[in-house]
Order: C-alpha cells, then sequence, then structure tokens
C-alpha cells in the first residue's frame, strides 16, 4: 500500500467515524434518541449516498469499518452480557427466550415465503427479530453471505419497526393487568433491541426495567448457538447444492464468548478495574459499531431498491406483533 492508498483509507476510516459521531449527537434530540445512535448513524449515511454518491476513493477505509471494526466491536459487545446473572436468575427466562427466537425465525420465514419476500433480507430480519437487533444482524450477515446493502437494509427496518413497538409498548403498558416486573419481562422477551428494551421497560420503574434487561440478556446469549447452527445449515445447503464456496467460521464469535466471560467473572472481580472504565469501553463498543453501520449505509442505493425490502418487512411486522401477543401468554 503506497502512500496515497493509505491517505485513502485513513480518509474513508474518518469518513465513516464521522457520520457515528453525528448519530450519536443527533440521539441527543428528543426523536432520535428513541431512534438509537445506531439507525441515527446508519440514516445519514443512507441520506449522503442518495445526495452525493459514494466516495470510491475512501472505499478501503470504509470496508474497513464495515467489515473489521464491526467484527472488533461484536467482540466488545460481549462484555455487556453478564453470564452469572443469565445463569444464575434467568435459566426461565432463557427457556422462553429460545422460543422467542424460534417463533421469530419460523413466522418470519413462512411469512415471507408466502408473500415471495427476499430470502436474505428476511433472514436477517427474522435473526434481527428474535435476537437482539442490529447487533444479531451483523453478526449473522458473514455467515449466511449477505450483500452489504441487504445488512444495511435491514438493520434501518429492525431500528424503525423497533422504535415503534417500543413506543407502543410505554403507551400500551399502564393500561395493562399485569405487575411492573411482569411487563418488564414482556418487554425483554418481545423487543427488538436492547435500547428498545430499555425504552419500554423504564418508564414502568426500576424492577420493571432490571427484569427486562435479564430477558433480554438471555436472548443475546443465545446468538452463540444460534450462529454455530446457521454455520452448520449453510454448510450443508452448500454441500447440498454443490457449491464451491465454503462457509468461513465466524471467529469472531469466540472473541464475544470470551469477553462475556472476562466480563461476568473477572474484570472488577479478581482483576480490579477502575470507575467507569466498562462504561467508556461501552461507549467505545457502540461508536464502533455505528462506524461499521455508516459504512453499511453508504453502499444503499435506494433507487435501485424498488420494492425489495417491503415484502421482508411485511412479514417482520407481522411477526413481530404476533411476537407480542404470544409472549404476553407466556407471562
Amino acid at each position: 500500500m503506497n502512500l496515497n492508498q493509505k491517505r485513502n483509507w485513513i480518509s474513508g476510516v474518518l469518513f465513516t467515524a464521522v457520520f457515528a459521531a453525528l448519530g450519536l449527537l443527533l440521539i441527543q434530540l428528543p426523536v432520535f434518541q428513541h431512534i438509537g445512535a445506531l439507525a441515527s448513524s446508519i440514516l445519514l449515511a443512507i441520506l449522503y449516498r442518495q445526495l452525493f454518491g459514494y466516495p470510491n476513493q475512501l472505499r478501503t477505509g470504509i470496508q474497513f469499518s464495515t467489515k473489521k471494526l464491526l467484527r472488533v466491536a461484536i467482540i466488545l459487545f460481549g462484555l455487556k452480557l453478564n453470564l452469572d446473572v443469565v445463569f444464575n436468575e434467568g435459566l426461565g427466562l432463557l427457556v422462553r427466550g429460545a422460543g422467542t427466537i424460534i417463533f421469530a425465525l419460523i413466522v418470519t420465514m413462512l411469512l415471507a415465503k408466502w408473500f415471495k419476500g427476499d430470502k436474505t433480507i428476511s433472514m436477517l430480519l427474522a435473526v434481527g427479530t428474535g435476537v437482539c437487533g442490529a447487533a444479531a444482524i451483523a453478526a449473522v450477515s458473514p455467515i449466511i453471505k449477505s450483500e452489504e446493502e441487504d445488512t444495511a437494509l435491514s438493520v434501518g427496518i429492525i431500528a424503525l419497526v423497533g422504535t415503534i413497538f417500543g413506543i407502543a409498548y410505554t403507551l400500551i403498558g399502564p393500561l395493562l393487568p399485569i405487575s411492573a416486573e411482569s411487563y418488564g419481562i414482556w418487554s425483554g422477551l418481545s423487543l427488538h433491541e436492547i435500547a428498545h428494551v430499555a425504552l419500554a421497560a423504564a418508564p414502568a420503574g426500576e424492577d420493571a426495567l432490571a427484569m427486562a434487561l435479564l430477558a433480554k440478556l438471555g436472548r443475546v446469549l443465545l446468538l452463540i448457538p444460534l450462529c454455530f447452527i446457521l454455520v452448520y445449515w449453510m454448510q450443508r445447503k452448500n454441500k447440498d447444492q454443490n457449491a464451491e464456496t465454503n462457509v468461513s467460521f465466524p471467529w469472531f464469535l469466540l472473541g464475544f464468548i470470551i469477553m462475556s466471560f472476562l466480563g461476568s467473572y473477572v474484570f472488577g472481580h479478581s482483576i480490579p478495574l477502575p470507575d467507569n472504565s466498562l462504561t467508556i469501553v461501552s461507549h467505545i463498543t457502540t461508536f464502533l459499531l455505528a462506524m461499521a453501520m455508516s459504512g453499511l449505509g453508504l453502499n444503499v442505493d435506494l433507487k435501485s431498491i424498488g420494492t425489495k425490502t417491503l415484502r421482508p418487512l411485511l412479514a417482520m411486522f407481522i411477526t413481530s406483533v404476533l411476537l407480542s401477543i404470544v409472549t404476553y401468554f407466556m407471562l
């Protein structure tokens, strides 16, 4: 890589960092704080692409953010998963969380097949609905060989629908004949992103929020076995179709597992950490994810999409409604 190429690479990485920073600034506004930093960053990047086109000379740096930094962010995301809390207090919720994932996958894909929707986008939305939104979509997209444009569109859709549902829960919650804790469990079992869960559960009080996050953490934990299942499924699919392309093992998931273990049992326990250090790492993780989402957003050309996402969106929306109903009666 010569000097000019290095300069373009650095510029491309910084270019995605600008969108990430703008996305974090936007969430200080009342409307965008419900959408979240990741969705705000990706929306800004998509808007830039439509107005000014794709900056081809910065492609290598943008791709670095999209692929490499994304994996680093997912590894760091493991620190947010407290294994001790999940195993000691949330085993029952873990089982129900597995039911959520299975339900979302089956119903979304059946509806998408019925509507004749795009299979890849439908799968990404099914995983995002069942597990943990954008982070889950980002984790499985390299496994199922998703195009960057499809991944970006799926992240945008999951953020939009999840925000709508999160706000709807805050309006419906006080009208339901259930306790605050049960309402929190319902939110954690059925909503898409961790941010959406927090949005819905926080108004119901600290107990509701704690139960909501516990239920959600169980679903995040199940992302690990789900990814391994998808790897096996893709390998079988390629073998059955005599495809030459091998499915690369998602090694970053091992990093996710290691960081989850360290965050749960080592950092702050046998190895004391400075105050707020994990909070700082969490902010860094969010910023890196926002950079990766920005890179994905720059790959979206709305003019070439047409109705590609409409049918998967409809399938995912119906699934989300049904999931809210089913999990409510699971309480």
